[in-house]
């Protein structure tokens, strides 16, 4: 069926170029790079996002109960809910958080539980709760439809004039009006948008502060303020009235709408005088009490935050947001201020996730990019012939397409981790294309039969088939067990697993279907029309010339091919001359297009410098390879006749990676840096909203002192939204620092205009030294020169292609780790904890994964709050003396440390004045906290109506003590005769998981250390205290690590079995090719040395001696970013990737020996031997090829420093240092295969 089907497509050349056209036009349809067809094809993209959402399964439910304190939030709201939601099908575990006036439960589910169903069920859940299991009023929601991964777009109101630049002039409650009942209703209908959540500023509210001894003169009670109010907000429908055969709908208007409607409301009469609410209290407009502020570089704003919907397309949604706000901002206010500046309300985004997922599919675009250059090098170079090199070189861009195909149709999104199994497929993608194409070659090498071109295509495409599919199917196979990973593994990898899966399955359909009918083409006999070939030539002369006119280089390429056709074909040149040149050219045009698009000795080097590089590296590798290739059959011979000898070399390797293995230190997986960190220390529990607000403005203010910072804006406390259950005394500042370089608006880095002198000039006239680039004549300068070159506006800058690059960073700082230690420094503040280093996506994950705010940690649980805090103190200083910790990051929950103010009720007194529990509760409710009565409806905006106490008489609890009860029958009483007030510590906020409260002590690690060894370091240093006795763990409370760690040892649970079982797969596969056990042994040894090799070059990146020197100013440590490398689940599905591009080269070397020895039959020791050569110098150059496109292309990834490549190198080093030591492997299977065949003749001959 294969082979009929490859017939039938060379037969039918037009069916395959149908074929072609269509899978090309659909994959740019569905690719993720937002390529500009112009408009000829529709785009309808795969879902985009940075990483995968690795987040739980979960649902939050949210309840608000105003002015509770966490005690009363968590015994009559939390724990009920919880106990009952404990019985929803599919639930792991339940999470909750009892703070001031909310409750948020966390439902964790299985996996396995669809999205929407979990949220069905809970609402199905809390429809049928029990009458009186909560207080009246309280309504438990369900939260938005969304992840962790969800916020993907933050604002703030800002008043701007005509050109850009902040103005002011608008109060904080007009700000928030303004975003909360339009702003925020505009961008909810956008598609794909879960929520918008305000944040900042205040809410306005209409407030009464009624004055008891004016009340106790007209003798009004509280209660009657209260029913006057209620009666004076309502309007009425009085349904219709027939006037003149017209009917009119019939309203009675009786909504408040301004302060004086408040003030003229009747509390009583008496004696025909009206006693109004104005008589007995003060009517004003003020700020509703807030949990949540947002400041910006110290000055308090006003934002929102956008969340997506599950499943939506973030980079789509941020598109509909970005339209809908565009519309939006003719519509919003503006005023004139008192200078006559016209200030218009500006959405301005200060969070916006589209840069880093463009910067991510930057990065691999680029890579993608530049492994098919030098994928097209190495077979030009190899292979020596043009034709061949387009032929396999079309296989990758078209099979990457098909990938996009698959995406789409299989709902897979396109990040960091799914389109790199693109990028690590790359090898063996090629191999197929190599294998077929220089078998068709030789095919059409030894055609002494005169057979057709299609004859021949098909029988060299016929005779590989088979070893195509199984070496492709082997790596296709070995990766089904990561399709089992589950959890926060199972979510990252499965994408890569499925990219990489269709990645090679495109390949073999390109290779098998597409490749024979396009080489019966391309190898087809020369038209002898010498007319034509001049007419060819001249045209790739004339394109080259436009080219050039229109500023592409490249033309020159082409003017060369044109030239040295003409030359052919007027016989100045022969045919083989004229072969060659056209190899140059093409090798010329590679390196070039490298050096300019990879740039790897960075930026600010010339072109001519990385020129060199570029040539020089892939000359050196590609040499390498080459005599390689030439000394192949003198080392293999000598590999033969001392077999022992050659085979303890893969032995000593395979032992030392082993090794090497057992002491690698682990972790989960390698951060992906944002381009952002987010900093979260939290203050002392005590503190107030103004405290808070002055920290939070402080740090901001710290921060923004950085150069390299772009903007800061800090969040204390929470969003109004069930996604951020964070406390007051809880920070989060937003910090954006700048890329390395200035960047244009397509986000490459921009050269600028400088002088003679080196100073970048700006069109304000005046000039700047960056402190980066060397000036000279410094004396000419010194009045028109910046003081402070990295703060200046970088639209001064004038755009010049002959210009230089500016950089960001000052020249101390090499690194964005370098800005986070000068943030770290900066922002030691009193009274403010130390954070981690964390990012705003990393830190949503770990948060609603684990509950804390660190990606390490220990959870305390017990039965008392205090136990548990107090064990947490007495952990800080024992995780402080473990190896590894960062003594500044241990920090343990201070939980009971808010101060509550207890108001105890004499139930004897209040029998003696006649009076009950609610009589006096009613009144603390209305005069402390103050009550909201009604809401006033003005057009789309709502406002409160609160009655309360002064300010100044409930200060304090001598003022509180003052306040009069009134009694029914006599004087009112003063709230002193009836309670006792006292002071008490209490929580500021409760955690709990599945019903046992919860506590945590938050670490981090030293840099340098893995994560895993760290934790086991403080495990160890925990329980040898315990065993010494110093530490004691009360009954009731214990302890667990948390965090990555957690995921850490599921993976690595999940690996053991995964990776063993990949290995057994491919086995098998090798099994059913061969039909030998001792032959699919030797092909599976080559899986060994790779592996080993694989955690040799992991062991050489973390020698600070490797590499360690400068090449033409470059570090080469630096330029590789070599470092330590943890073990983490990044790696291990690299070594699994590994494992089949190493089987490949084995599976089609045991073939051809396979093959050969069944052809020439030998029967003795020289005639084996000379078997094995024979079919070792068949396959060498293909296996060779497969080999060098893997180790080049990965060259590019492993310098690579745009986003995502921190996940991308450690997949890559497995492959990279695998293949460089499974070159071994191309003599071993030859010699085991002898030694095999050797004793199998001895065996014959006893």
């Amino acid at each position: 069926m294969l082979n009929k089907s490859i017939k039938f497509l060379i037969g039918n050349k037009l069916v395959a170029v149908l074929l072609l056209l269509v899978f090309m036009a659909w994959g740019i349809v569905s690719t993720p790079f937002n390529w500009d067809t112009g408009g000829v094809l529709p785009s309808n993209p795969v879902a985009v996002d940075a990483i995968p959402d690795i987040g739980e399964n979960q649902q939050i439910v949210f309840t608000k109960w105003p002015g509770r304190s966490p005690q009363d939030i968590e015994d009559q709201i939390t724990y009920p809910l919880t106990t009952s939601l404990l019985g929803i099908p599919g639930v792991k575990t339940i999470r909750s958080s009892s703070m001031f006036g909310f409750s948020s439960i966390y439902i964790i589910f299985e996996e396995d539980v669809e999205f929407y169903w979990s949220r069905s069920r809970i609402l199905e859940k809390l429809n049928s709760l029990p009458n009186n299991l909560l207080p009246d009023g309280v309504n438990p929601a369900l939260g938005p439809d969304a992840t962790a991964l969800g916020q993907i777009f933050w604002y703030t109101l800002e008043g701007r004039d005509k050109d850009g630049n902040v103005t002011g002039g608008w109060d904080l409650q007009e700000l928030r009006s303004v975003q909360d009942y339009y702003v925020k209703y505009a961008l909810s209908s956008a598609a794909g948008v879960s929520e918008v959540a305000s944040i900042g500023g205040f809410v306005q509210e209409y407030q009464i502060d009624v004055d008891p001894e004016l009340m106790k003169q007209y003798n009004v009670g509280l209660k009657q303020v209260v029913k006057a109010v209620k009666q004076s907000n309502r309007d009425i429908g009085a349904q219709t009235l027939e006037i003149n055969k017209a009917e009119y709908l019939v309203r009675g208007l009786g909504y408040i709408k301004s302060l004086d409607d408040i003030k003229n409301a009747v509390v009583t009469a008496t004696d025909y005088t009206s006693i109004r609410v104005q008589d007995v209290a003060r009517v004003s407009l003020g700020p509703a009490v807030r949990r949540g502020i947002l400041d910006k570089e110290g000055a308090e704003v006003v934002g929102g935050v956008v969340v997506a919907r599950y499943g939506a397309n973030p980079l789509e949604v941020i598109n509909n947001v970005k339209e809908q706000i565009k519309e939006l901002s003719a519509g919003l206010p503006s005023k004139e201020l008192k200078d006559g500046t016209t200030s218009q309300l500006t959405i301005v985004p200060f969070y916006d996730r589209t840069e880093l997922i463009q910067e991510t599919l930057g990065t691999l675009n680029e890579a993608l990019t530049l492994e098919i250059l030098i994928t097209i090098l190495v077979i030009v170079v190899m292979v020596f012939n043009l034709r061949a090199s387009v032929l396999i070189s079309g296989l990758l861009p078209v099979a990457v397409l098909m990938v996009f195909i698959a995406m789409k149709m299989f709902g897979v999104d396109a990040n960091i981790v799914a389109l790199s199994g693109i990028a690590i497929a790359i090898g063996t993608m090629v191999d197929v294309g190599v294998i077929l194409s220089e078998n068709i070659i030789r095919h059409m090498d030894e055609n002494d039969k005169n057979l057709s071109t299609n004859e021949v295509v098909y029988n060299a495409t016929s005779e590989v088939s088979g070893a195509i599919l199984t070496a492709v199917l082997t790596t296709i196979i070995s990766f089904i067990p990561v399709f089992t990973m589950v959890g926060a593994e199972g979510k990252l990898f499965r994408p890569l697993a499925f990219t990489k899966t269709m990645a090679l399955t495109a390949s073999i359909i390109v290779a098998l279907f597409l490749i024979p009918p396009f080489a019966a083409i391309i190898f087809r006999k020369k038209s002898s029309n010498q007319t034509i070939k001049y007419i060819w030539n001249g045209l790739l002369i004339a394109l080259g010339l436009i080219a050039i006119a229109f500023g592409y280089w490249l033309g020159l390429a082409l003017i060369a091919f044109g030239a040295t056709g003409i030359l052919k074909l007027r016989e100045v040149i022969d045919e083989k001359k004229a072969g060659m040149l056209n190899v140059g050219i093409c090798v010329a045009t590679i390196v070039f297009l490298l050096a300019t698009y990879w740039r790897p000795l960075g930026f600010d080097r010339s072109i001519g410098i990385n020129l060199l590089f570029v040539g020089l590296v892939c000359g050196v590798l590609l040499g390498v390879f080459y005599f390689f290739r030439q000394y192949y059959s003198r080392i293999l011979t000598w590999a033969l006749e001392n077999k022992l000898l050659f085979l303890s070399i893969p032995t000593v390797i395979v032992v030392f990676g082993f090794f090497i293995m057992r002491n690698t230190g682990q972790e989960f997986m390698p951060s992906l840096n944002e381009g952002s960190f987010l900093l979260m220390p939290t203050s002392l529990p005590h503190a107030g909203v103004e405290e808070n607000k002055r920290v939070l403005q402080q740090l901001d203010m710290a921060v923004a002192t950085i150069p390299e910072i772009q903007t800061v804006v800090g969040k204390a406390g929470r969003t109004e939204s069930a996604l951020d259950p964070a406390p007051l005394s809880m920070y989060e500042n937003i910090i954006q620092y700048r890329s390395e370089y200035q960047k244009n608006e397509a986000g490459s880095p921009q050269r600028f205009k400088v002088n003679a002198d080196g100073y970048f000039e700006l069109s304000n006239g005046k000039v700047l030294a960056n402190p980066n680039v060397e000036v000279s004549n410094e004396q000419n300068y010194a009045e028109n020169h910046v003081s402070e070159p990295l703060r200046i506006d970088r639209d001064l800058l004038i755009p010049d292609d002959d210009g230089e690059y500016f950089r960001n960073w000052r020249t101390e700082i090499k690194k964005p780790d370098d800005i986070w230690n000068e943030i770290v420094k900066v922002v030691k503040l009193p009274g403010v904890t130390s954070a981690p280093k964390l990012q705003p996506i990393e830190t949503r994950l770990v948060m609603l994964q684990t509950g804390m705010r660190a990606p390490m940690g220990i959870k305390v649980k017990g039965q008392d709050l205090k136990e548990i805090e107090n064990f947490g103190l007495q952990l800080e200083p024992i995780l402080k003396e473990a190896t590894g910790v960062k003594d500044e990051a241990v920090f343990a929950d201070r939980i009971v440390g808010k101060p509550y103010l207890l108001i105890d009720i004499d139930r004897e007194k209040l029998v003696r004045y006649g009076l009950v529990i609610e009589d006096v509760q009613q009144i603390l409710e209305v005069a402390l906290g103050g009550m909201t009565l009604t809401q006033t409806v003005e057009g789309r905006e709502r406002y409160g109506v609160r009655v309360r106490y002064p300010r100044e008489l409930r200060e304090n609890p001598t003022d509180i003590g003052n306040i009069y009860v009134p009694v029914q029958k006599g004087s009112p009483v003063p709230l002193s005769e009836l309670v006792t007030i006292r002071y008490e510590q209490g929580p500021q906020a409760i955690k709990s998981e599945d019903t046992f409260l919860v506590g945590y002590v938050l670490f981090d690690k030293q840099d340098g250390y893995a994560e895993v060894d760290v934790v086991e370091n403080a495990q160890a240093k925990i329980l040898e205290k315990i065993e010494s006795g110093e530490l004691i763990v009360p009954k009731g409370i214990s302890y667990q690590f948390t965090g990555s760690y957690e995921n850490q040892l599921r993976a690595k649970k999940t690996l053991s079995v995964v990776v063993p079982l990949a290995l057994l797969i491919i086995f098998l596969i090798l099994y059913f090719q061969f039909r030998s056990v001792p032959t699919s042994l030797m092909v599976f040894s080559g899986i060994m040395v790779a592996f080993a090799g694989g955690f040799l070059m992991i062991w050489f990146y973390g020698q600070d001696w490797f590499l360690n020197f400068s090449f033409m100013g470059e570090n080469l440590r630096d330029l590789f970013q070599m470092h330590t490398i943890n073990l983490s689940v990044a790696v291990w599905v690299g070594f699994i990737a590994l494992f089949g591009i190493a089987t490949d080269d084995g599976v089609v070397m045991a073939t051809y020996l396979t093959q050969t020895f069944d052809k020439n039959r030998p029967d003795s020791l020289k005639g084996i031997r000379a078997s094995v050569l024979e079919a070792g110098e068949k396959r060498i150059r293909p296996c060779l090829m497969t080999t060098a496109t893997t180790i080049l292309a990965l060259l590019p990834v492993l310098t690579s420093t745009g986003r995502g490549s921190d996940i991308m190198i450690p997949m890559a080093i497995p492959s990279f240092g695998g293949m460089l030591i499974a070159l071994i492997t191309l003599f071993v299977v030859p010699v085991l295969y002898s030694w095999k065949s050797e004793l199998q003749l001895k065996m014959q001959n006893r």
